[in-house]
């Protein structure tokens, strides 16, 4: 799921309404969006490069909401379509018509597709902005959005390239051919050395963001390369464009192209850009259309901007979603959803109008789902099947919600933690070599909180300790949840291990309070205290290791059946000091899928 970032003034400005931040949360729940954080641009670059970063000191204050976005609404990726779907959403306005509009010569900017593109990015479409004017704001925006496609339906540039031109800079028509690296020469964007396609791979072979679309056509022979008609490099698709042609501020006149391997994705890519920054043009919602000759020499004309009908039953919308409403109603909702419906002549049917914006309405049941979020999830009565059916709880959750509530009658608090933490946490703050932890990394961390999956609860419970510290002592918390272990005789190469762990946190350690609630989940498991390894009977046992999170001679296995299933001992001084806690704390965590 996305996650866009708009500065909340802003968003209020084009809303025209001011929002607290709880009121903002419950106007995105109601349109089906979740309103995941907000922050400022300075406590992002913190979380993202540390707090010695060079680039925070420079960083804005300015409020930030991180707003979740639905994976197929790519119509809500930018601040233009968030605004204009809240705004319908709340009555404000009327869902946007978009239409073609001709040039005023009547001469339309052409792309020709050469036969050799076959063999890397077959397929290319094009559209012109007329007549726009951007702010700091809007051109930000717009590039933010073209970001968020590549990485979302363009699947990072493999299936589209978007390039984005100043039209006043370049000469149409337009040619889009394939040609060997060497033969191709132009000025990179914000560069100003020539480059071929052999030392542009070269020169970005090593950039932070580039580096990664490279592979898509590095071992091709033909690289796909757009022309003017003055044989000026307008874009080197996937990789990026040219100098010459860059847009900026004083942009009038806004050329799109993009190339794909997949023409569906690349018609929805340009409907969804159009649309959103058609509303900053002088004429407001409209479309300058383009010409793109095929390789067989057939013409075909983009944007679309295709309007599909649909016909749903209220009766049946009504049933699939467990309510009663009125056509009358239901219209009401699907117009507030962006989508303008109308009742028909024999009272049960309605037809809906899909606009070029909503390409994530593909069958009738897409079109139940927007009647329930406008709706309200939590207005519809909650029922029991109609069927029969036999159900029962999963074994481990039906063991871990038992325990919680003996846990927390034991005079513990739960808490919930995050699953992802720092390869710090896991590994240097535990007095422990990362080398040595056996934790599943992730490929491409956002931030430096989250590198890795936790193998410990351990860490997220110190932490929650670290931020509650100015509590009266003492401290009692836990926790009952998944840790993630690679396990290459698994099918994924890791296993979850459920396990539970627990805190006592006091002026002196309280080895005796984990210990005693130690015993007391094993009395409620009905497993008894073994006073030796030797002994015939069947239960758990301490036996004494040596661990560096712990304090020398003060922490023990916890034994089951022979088996190490979690250590139970206080921690070593250090361990406190990373955490920034100043209070000794005794430490029990184990396995309880041994007793499922």
């Amino acid at each position: 799921m996305p996650t866009i970032g708009v500065k909340r003034d802003l968003l209020f400005e084009a809303l025209g309404t001011k929002f607290s931040d709880d009121d903002f949360q419950q106007l995105c729940f109601a349109f089906g969006l979740e309103l995941d954080e907000v922050t400022t641009e300075k406590q992002m670059l913190t979380r993202e490069q540390g707090d010695d970063a060079s680039s925070i000191a420079d960083a804005s204050e300015e409020i930030i909401y991180r707003i979740d976005i639905p994976a197929n609404r790519y119509d809500l990726l930018c601040l233009e379509g968030l605004v204009t779907g809240l705004s319908v959403f709340q009555g404000k306005i009327k869902p946007p018509k978009f239409e073609l509009c001709e040039p005023k010569d009547g001469k339309r900017q052409i792309l020709k597709i050469l036969p050799e593109t076959a063999c890397v990015r077959p397929y290319a479409v094009a559209a012109v902005l007329r007549d726009i004017k951007f702010t700091q704001s809007s051109y930000d925006s717009f590039i933010d959005l073209q970001d968020k496609l590549h990485q979302n339906i363009c699947r990072k540039r493999a299936l589209v390239a978007i390039g984005t031109h100043d039209l006043d800079s370049v000469q149409g028509p337009f040619r889009y051919e394939a040609r060997s690296p060497k033969d191709i020469n132009f000025i990179p964007l914000n560069q100003n050395k020539t480059m071929n396609g052999e030392e542009l791979m070269e020169f970005y072979s090593n950039h932070s963001q580039l580096k990664q679309y490279l592979p898509i056509i590095r071992d091709s022979p033909l690289y796909p390369v757009i022309y003017d008609a003055n044989d000026l490099v307008l874009s080197l698709p996937p990789i990026i464009n040219g100098n010459h042609s860059k847009i900026s501020l004083n942009t009038k006149n806004v050329f799109i192209e993009a190339t794909a391997t997949d023409l569906t994705k690349a018609k929805i890519v340009l409907d969804t850009i159009v649309c959103m920054f058609s509303t900053h043009c002088r004429k407001k919602f409209s479309v300058e259309p383009c010409d793109v000759i095929q390789p067989d020499g057939t013409i075909a004309t983009y944007p679309e901007l295709a309007v599909r009908q649909e016909i749903i039953s209220t009766n049946k919308t009504n049933k699939i979603i467990g309510i009663q409403e009125t056509p009358e109603n239901i219209v009401d909702m699907l117009t507030r959803m962006y989508l303008e419906a109308e009742k028909m002549t024999d009272e049960d049917s309605i037809q809906v109008s899909i606009p070029p914006t909503r390409h994530d309405i593909i069958h009738n049941c897409d079109i139940y789902e927007d009647v329930a979020i406008a709706y309200g999830y939590n207005n519809i009565r909650k029922t029991l099947p109609s069927f029969m059916h036999i159900a029962k709880q999963y074994p481990l959750n039906k063991l871990t919600e038992q325990l919680r509530e003996q846990v927390a009658q034991a005079g513990f608090t739960e808490t919930l933690t995050f699953t992802l933490c720092s390869r710090d946490d896991v590994a240097r703050k535990l007095n422990k070599m990362i080398d040595h932890i056996p934790a599943v990394h992730i490929a491409n961390p956002k931030t430096l909180e989250f590198q890795v999956v936790r193998t410990t609860l351990l860490p997220g419970l110190l932490k929650t300790l670290a931020a509650n510290r100015k509590m009266p002592l003492p401290l009692k918390i836990f926790e009952i949840s998944d840790v993630v272990i690679t396990d290459n005789e698994t099918e994924v190469g890791a296993r979850n291990e459920r396990r539970l762990c627990a805190i006592n946190c006091n002026k002196t350690a309280g080895f005796e309070v984990v210990h005693g609630l130690l015993d007391r989940v094993m009395q409620l498991l009905e497993v008894p205290w073994q006073s030796s390894s030797n002994s015939v009977s069947k239960g758990y046992w301490l036996q004494a290791v040596d661990d560096e999170t712990y304090f020398p001679g003060r922490c023990a296995y916890i034994m089951h059946n022979d088996v190490a299933i979690g250590k139970i001992g206080v921690l070593h001084p250090t361990i406190l000091q990373a955490f920034e806690l100043t209070t000794p704390c005794s430490v029990l965590e184990f396995n309880i899928e041994p007793f499922v």
